[in-house]
């Protein structure tokens, strides 16, 4: 009996350790890997969120914009930190449809928040969207009022976006679609 125990003692703490080991890649997969690596060190290397600007003034020279050229403001809230965040804004201004649609109906800014500026006053005034998750999207009318919050995660599709949610998305919140007729 002890010896019965002492097989299976052996086995079961042998099974992490197996479990732990890296699998080899298959050669066919080499260059897949090496693009997902070289993707994420771009990630992490891309700053598209200007963490030394002051999130109000950006804020209020969007609004001055978009009342100027009759556009909302899309301000995509997180940070350079965000994996995610870059990824949005890498997905929308490489298709050309996506990047068409959004320079035509909205002022578009990035609005950073991190843990070296939390802008804590930025984000009241922008409805707290953080309880959403980051990147989270706020549109604002001409007055600077939150027409809207969108959760990123709806447009989500993998490790990326889903074209159709994110054109959909934007196509639902231009000025023709609110209030029937462009002001």
């Amino acid at each position: 009996m002890k010896k019965i125990l002492f097989i299976a003692l052996s086995v079961l703490l042998a099974m992490p350790m197996y479990a732990q080991q890296k699998k080899a890649t298959p050669k066919s997969n080499t260059k897949q890997s090496s693009a997902k690596t070289e993707s994420k060190v771009d990630e992490k290397s891309v700053k598209i969120y200007d963490e030394e600007i002051d999130p109000m003034a950006q804020i209020d020279e969007a609004l001055e914009l978009a009342r100027s050229t009759g556009r909302l403001v899309m301000c995509q809230v997180g940070g350079n930190w965000c994996p995610w965040c870059i990824r949005f804004a890498k997905f929308i201004t490489s298709d050309s449809e996506i990047k068409e649609l959004v320079e035509k109906n909205f002022v578009y800014i990035h609005v950073n928040t991190s843990k070296e500026h939390k802008n804590v006053e930025t984000l009241k005034r922008l409805g707290n969207p953080g309880r959403f998750g980051y990147p989270v999207f706020v549109l604002l009318d001409h007055e600077g009022q939150v027409l809207h919050i969108q959760n990123s995660s709806y447009l989500e599709q993998e490790k990326s976006y889903d074209r159709k949610k994110v054109i959909d998305f934007f196509q639902n919140w231009t000025m023709e679609a609110i209030y029937g007729e462009i002001r």
